[in-house]
């Protein structure tokens, strides 16, 4: 039999918290319902869910913290987290996308585009289909294995950012807009904001160290990555002979 992908839905409020069910149950997902952070810790702790939906406005610890905490668990590092809230400002999605969200869906919200959200993180978390390898200077990626390495030293990077670089990577030293980033990782059915490629470039840097500087913000246009960097090569330039 199938295993159907477990969803945790972190939702104090009764109603909505139901008919999200209803609906995964209904869609061929395995829903689980908690209603604050504690009980969604005890959740996590059990069995290690696939996809999280989770509450903005919590009793106790909020969504946002959470999410941050969870982040910062080896175990809870790369489930997919979905942060579902009634603020629309662009302030609190970019705070809820730098908490570690992979996604924000702003309530009231159609079941529909739940849905389409929730199968587009299940895609991006799956393996590539593919099993090459590509190196950029010392750093390489290994589709087959799903790692990452600096200079041989393995390197921590979340499912989105795993495709984001290993996208990267296999067209070197061009430059890609945010909207052809969106279509290529994300996918273009999904509505995604394009300040959401920036939360995750940003993200990706981070999590490369010392190699981050290889990723390049080209203004008015885009990213790049390239293996000599224009910050190392001002460095090198600095460099008395």
């Amino acid at each position: 039999m199938r295993k159907l992908p477990r969803v945790l839905v972190v939702e104090d409020e009764p109603a909505i918290a139901e008919l999200i069910a209803v609906n995964l149950r209904h869609n061929g997902f395995a829903p689980t319902v908690v209603f604050d952070g504690e009980a969604a810790q005890r959740e996590v702790d059990s069995v290690l869910p696939d996809v999280v939906l989770l509450d903005w406005m919590l009793p106790g610890e909020s969504g946002v913290a959470l999410a941050k905490r969870w982040r910062q668990q080896e175990r809870m590092k790369t489930v997919p987290l979905i942060m579902l809230t009634a603020r629309t400002e662009e302030s609190d999605k970019v705070q809820g996308l730098d908490a570690g969200a992979d996604d924000y869906v702003t309530k009231p919200f159609s079941t529909q585009e739940l849905l389409a959200r929730i199968r587009a993180v299940l895609r991006r978390r799956a393996p590539e289909v593919v099993n090459d390898a590509v190196q950029l200077g010392e750093l390489s990626l290994d589709a087959a294995t799903y790692r990452v390495t600096l200079k041989g030293q393995e390197l921590k990077v979340g499912p989105t950012e795993f495709k984001l670089l290993h996208y990267l990577m296999k067209h070197p030293e061009r430059v890609h807009t945010r909207g052809s980033l969106l279509d290529r990782i994300w996918g273009d059915h999904v509505f995604i904001e394009e300040r959401t490629v920036d939360v995750h470039v940003k993200r990706l840097r981070e999590s490369l160290g010392a190699a981050g500087a290889m990723i390049e913000t080209v203004r008015g246009a885009g990213y790049r990555i390239t293996a000599h960097p224009q910050a190392l090569k001002a460095k090198n330039d600095a460099t008395p002979a």
